[in-house]
């Protein structure tokens, strides 16, 4: 299936004002001055593809996203090179895994070819808004969401739209590397058995709000959540997946359905291999995690994502008390991989895997 996308001429942001937001992005805040949109229907399939101005979106206050919770969306980045070229990351992956989403929430998949073209049309619209500088980047949000409207109908909508839009990102961590501190929650789960945890999808991370407050109460920066069952073993962190490191082998919580299959985790395996490093999918509890810890064979712990990157857990705490990485500072491991990952992106190092996509 090949779809045509129609192009709207659209008046772009003064160059005074793009200047400044684009001295010290923020993420999230400012949202470029176009997007893309592709409808769906059972009659017709993907139809309609379009870039046009970015504004807002005309829905029935019925539409069964508001109220059944159809919605499914992706997060990847585009990086400015010195050479002036624009790049991303493994959009092939986000695509992959956007119908493994659309899959589990009963949405229609959408071609790859057509999320990669979204993608291109609109980083090439909006070339002058991707920064430069270290850590800076166009944050892409892809989403797809159910339009049909009816309150009683309850089953898979018969109308889908699919919109990307994009949006200026400064770097995370702005004075250096910083360890996060986490906070281990048994009031509450991410996801069970056979629920929607490895589905990119809107109500996972509502149901996660409540419990990142908590972890603020307790002087945390993040919360890191626990099977469901017994409340003992680590699924992943906020909206993160987690690394082991053991001197020169890292362990990773092993994709059992209830945790997301991140990008940036599968990179970080393959990453840790090319090195040397031993790299495993396996289960970590909490006790073993804090004991290995206060032993020193546990000796460095990280999160990755595509938002943060690579981020260092300098202290980890829970009702049963708290503890240290190593010496709570970033590690020696740690930032290796961070630096490769971000080596590839940036063009410094080489894209032996065919990760990076060229984009304008």
């Amino acid at each position: 299936m090949s779809l045509e996308f129609s192009q709207e001429r659209v008046v772009g942001t003064p160059d005074a004002e793009r200047a400044r937001v684009l001295a010290d992005p923020v993420f999230g805040e400012v949202m470029t001055d176009h997007m893309v949109t592709i409808k769906w229907s059972r009659e017709r399939g993907w139809h309609d593809a379009r870039l046009g101005a970015y504004g807002p979106l005309t829905l029935d206050p019925t539409a069964q996203v508001f109220h059944y919770g159809q919605e499914i969306f992706e997060g990847l980045k585009a990086y400015r090179r010195a050479d002036g070229s624009i790049v991303s990351f493994r959009p092939d992956a986000n695509a992959a895994r956007l119908n493994t989403s659309a899959a589990r929430m009963a949405m229609p998949a959408l071609p790859e070819e057509a999320f990669l073209e979204a993608l291109r049309l609109l980083v090439d619209a909006d070339r002058d808004w991707v920064p430069t500088g270290e850590g800076r980047s166009l944050y892409l949000r892809p989403f797809m969401i159910a339009t049909q409207s009816s309150l009683g109908f309850y089953r898979p909508s018969d109308s889908y739209l699919f919109v990307v839009v994009a949006g200026p990102a400064g770097a995370y961590f702005k004075g250096g590397v910083e360890p996060v501190s986490v906070w281990l929650t048994t009031d509450y789960t991410r996801a069970a058995d056979g629920g929607t945890g490895a589905a990119k999808c809107g109500g996972n991370y509502a149901g996660t709000l409540v419990a990142q407050e908590q972890a603020a109460e307790h002087g945390c920066d993040q919360v890191v959540w626990l099977d469901a069952k017994e409340r003992r073993w680590v699924d992943e962190m906020g909206t993160s997946n987690m690394f082991f490191v053991y001197g020169d082998r890292l362990v990773t919580p092993e994709l059992t359905g209830t945790l997301l299959a991140g990008i940036t985790r599968d990179s970080v395996l393959t990453l840790a291999r090319d090195l040397g490093l031993v790299a495993e999918e396996g289960r970590i509890s909490v006790e073993q995690w804090r004991a290995d810890a206060e032993a020193g064979r546990l000796t460095e712990v990280f999160s990755c994502g595509t938002s943060s990157m690579i981020t260092p857990v300098g202290r980890a705490k829970s009702a049963d008390g708290e503890w240290l990485m190593g010496d709570g500072r970033p590690g020696a491991v740690t930032m290796r991989l961070r630096a490769e990952l971000m080596g590839i992106q940036s063009g410094e190092l080489p894209d032996r895997h065919g990760w990076v996509h060229k984009m304008a």
